[in-house]
């Protein structure tokens, strides 16, 4: 069986930094498991790292998608079973940093046999939602299926019609249906490390990282992005952070404004991460941020007893911290 680490934990707890670090140590590359770093142009609010920031490691399974496609979690485990057939190949460990729970299931899992998509059902469904409020298809859905309520935003109409669509075509709830017909990846052992700051940290982490964001000139690319889709009808609009501030560019709210609410709506998303990842099975968590060395230095011992193997002193690298 061959082994892939996989690190789990909130954003903004610093997966990425640790995945470096131990990619370093062990001869790996970084697979992103992220729903938004899936999409080009998308850059500096879905923390994609920067050139620098990468440590001499390719990072894959990133910037697969314009922003006008649908990319759906059946497509990411395909690509991801590609490159994970390439490491193995090439004698290299996969590091896969999960961000996106359903991406992860998806691939460790397999997917349920799902209904096809219904235009028609959707229209209708979106026509309801603009007559009745934006609010409408999250009631919908709590009322057929609330686990599936529970894990989906409020604001991210694309998931929550997707669900109600399966439920109405299948006449079971979404949570069911992913239940059932499930085709389990082949070939590797996973071993799952999870990061897991104290709160009132992360909190104060994830307030310094969108400000830093902003600094790095987050606005200019969400104008830039809006230049090209003035109707702003693709999905990724809809992320954390570019929505506000395209309300922001807008003059519906001053930038402050919209730095408080992307502060507030990723905290809250944190939250639904860390409700997901605690669920899942066979995870080590340790306490702490993965750019703490200390943190580094507990997952290290914990791979290297892992894979078996002694574990090496890490080449001299520049320091890293900081890089989520």
């Amino acid at each position: 069986m061959r082994p892939l680490v996989i690190i789990l934990g909130p954003t903004a707890s610093g997966k990425t930094a640790l995945a470096v670090r131990l990619a370093q140590q062990f001869g790996g590359e970084i697979l992103a498991c992220d729903s938004t770093q899936v999409y080009r142009g998308f850059d500096i609010g879905t923390a994609k790292p920067a050139e620098a920031e990468r440590g001499g490691i390719p990072h894959r399974l990133m910037d697969l998608a314009e922003p006008s496609d649908i990319f759906t979690a059946g497509e990411y485990r395909r690509r991801a079973v590609v490159v994970l057939d390439d490491l193995s190949r090439r004698g290299r460990l996969p590091i896969l940093t999960a961000g996106t729970g359903l991406y992860l299931r998806a691939l460790l899992e397999g997917l349920a046999d799902a209904p096809e998509r219904s235009e028609g059902l959707r229209a209708r469904l979106t026509a309801a939602a603009a007559r009745r409020g934006h609010t409408y298809l999250y009631r919908l859905l709590r009322r057929m299926d609330p686990p599936s309520a529970a894990r989906i935003s409020p604001n991210d109409t694309q998931k929550l019609i997707r669900a109600v669509e399966i439920c109405m075509m299948s006449g079971r709830p979404l949570s069911e249906v992913h239940r059932a017909g499930r085709e389990p990846l082949q070939g590797y052992r996973a071993i799952k490390i999870g990061i897991q700051p104290e709160r009132e940290l992360l909190h104060r982490r994830i307030e310094e990282r969108v400000h830093a964001m902003l600094g790095r000139g987050w606005p200019a690319e969400v104008a830039a992005l809006l230049q090209r889709d003035p109707l702003f009808s693709a999905k990724p609009f809809e992320f954390i952070g570019y929505r506000e501030l395209r309300e922001h560019l807008q003059g519906q709210k001053t930038l402050e404004e919209a730095a408080q609410a992307i502060a507030v709506a990723t905290r809250q998303y944190a939250k639904r991460q860390m409700t997901w990842f605690r669920k899942e099975a066979g995870v080590t968590w340790i306490s702490g941020f993965g750019d703490d060395p200390a943190v580094v230095a507990q997952a290290s011992r914990l791979l290297a007893e892992a894979l078996q193997q002694p574990l090496a002193e890490a080449p001299a690298r520049r320091d890293i911290s900081d890089q989520v």
